[in-house]
């Protein structure tokens, strides 16, 4: 079975600014609710596991994919380029019996030295295997093979029986060749983290496999999002990948103005069969924020622009919020003439930043209180941070200065653990700050 190893997607996502990690573990933990399989470790990766028909309904055609960030591997200049190599290791077992090792060594090149920087889904490893109908124990392994960083995840896999009318999963991809018979491979780029960009992405392509005679030509789709609350519902024709084809396997472009901010549901059945296929997909601000819902997503912006200015997101009934979305852009982008919203990628970079910055000051760094100061109003013009400043000599104390708010901050650190709070002066004089910069003052 042919790779995929080493594929690179085109860079994209709204901020454009990678992170100091990786993606974080909060978004781990939101791609694992949606069936996926994330690792954690120092190489952050995501792989998702789809059941394609095999020749028989005994050999089921599984493809694995995993997405791993550029900034994870050592890359080394060749040339006018720069590469690294990784290796993937799979190994399935069922009860202690090992039935089946793969291994897999790539090598990515890329073109600039700001490529081998990207935290998104930057580079894809594919593989088809044949396998028969049960459970397996699965260990997935991804080692760069200039350092000894490596990650592993095991987990079990219920690979199904697919007769010649089920439905498969649909099967998010950046681009497929449909293929014509149960004896042949689909040509396919998969999307692993089944992540598309709010505003950014127009359409999410869904690969659907029906290469056996007697496929389906007409299917119910259904869109669901946060508490299941309906998005679109249609029926879509399968188009024949030839004219001459019995075969069904066709792509569908599902409209990213469909779906909410956080994860979607995807169902398909065929009209008049109680089967039911599923996929979840996550619409997402940016690759390493854990953005699950829309509702989360305008309680990110708290602390971007006015209250009164949010309404409309907040007010929004569901269909209706991609629109809205999309004039939110508009109305607060500094310079129109440019593809993103410098002002929103520059406050989520804050967010982020805050996020590594002040991680000892609290379970989530933007919402401590250290970190609403930076995100809100910035990086301080000066920092005095000395126990000196307290007689007692017991507690640390910090004070941040904004020149141009005529405003001292004093933040005071009581455990001695690095637990940063502001005074309760500093508070108010905290929010007056943000209120009056959010108003424009």
């Amino acid at each position: 079975m042919p790779s995929g190893g080493g594929l690179l997607v085109p860079a994209g996502g709204p901020m454009g600014q990678p992170s100091a990690t990786g993606a974080p573990a909060d978004m781990q933990k939101l791609y694992r609710s949606m069936g996926l399989i994330a690792g954690a470790g120092p190489i952050p990766f995501v792989a998702s596991v789809s059941f394609l028909h095999g020749p028989t309904p005994d050999s089921t055609l599984v493809l694995l994919a995993a997405s791993m960030p550029s900034r994870a591997f050592g890359f080394a200049r060749e040339g006018e380029r720069y590469a690294a190599s990784y290796t993937v290791r799979v190994e399935l077992r069922q009860g202690q019996a090992v039935l089946r090792r793969l291994e897999s060594t790539e090598v990515v090149r890329v073109p600039t030295f700001r490529e081998t920087a990207r935290t998104d889904e930057s580079i894809i490893w594919q593989q088809f295997l044949r396998l028969a109908p049960g459970r397996y124990g699965m260990a997935f392994s991804i080692k760069d093979e200039s350092s000894i960083r490596a990650a592993v995840e095991e987990v079990v896999i219920e690979v199904p029986r697919l007769e010649q009318a089920a439905l498969p999963t649909p099967l998010p991809v950046y681009e497929a060749i449909p293929r014509t018979s149960p004896d042949s491979l689909p040509r396919l780029l998969a999307r692993p983290r089944a992540t598309v960009v709010f505003g950014l992405d127009s359409l999410l392509p869904v690969y659907v496999d029906a290469p056996a005679a007697g496929a389906p030509t007409q299917l119910h789709l259904r869109l669901t999002g946060d508490a299941n609350i309906p998005l679109w519902d249609t029926t879509v024709t399968l188009q024949p990948p030839r004219a001459s084809s019995a075969a069904r396997s066709s792509t569908i472009g599902i409209p990213v103005t469909r779906m909410g901010v956080g994860i979607t549901t995807l169902a398909l059945d065929i009209p008049g069969r109680p089967d039911t296929a599923r996929t979840r997909v996550l619409v997402t601000l940016g690759d390493d924020l854990p953005i699950s819902s829309f509702e989360e997503m305008v309680g990110y912006l708290r602390f971007f622009i006015a209250s009164d200015k949010l309404r409309p997101l907040r007010e929004a009934p569901p269909e209706r919020r991609p629109e809205v979305w999309a004039a939110f852009l508009k109305e607060t982008d500094p310079i129109p003439g440019t593809p993103e919203n410098e002002a929103l990628r520059d406050y989520f970079v804050r967010i982020r930043t805050a996020n590594v910055r002040f991680r000892d000051d609290g379970p989530v760094g933007w919402q401590t209180d250290r970190g609403i100061t930076f995100v809100a109003l910035g990086d301080p013009d000066n920092i005095v941070d000395s126990p000196i400043m307290d007689p007692s000599g017991r507690v640390r104390q910090q004070l941040w200065e904004y020149r141009a708010y005529r405003l001292q901050l004093l933040f005071q650190d009581q455990s001695g653990f690095g637990r940063w709070r502001l005074t309760p002066q500093g508070r108010g004089e905290l929010d007056n700050a943000i209120r009056r910069r959010l108003a424009g003052g």
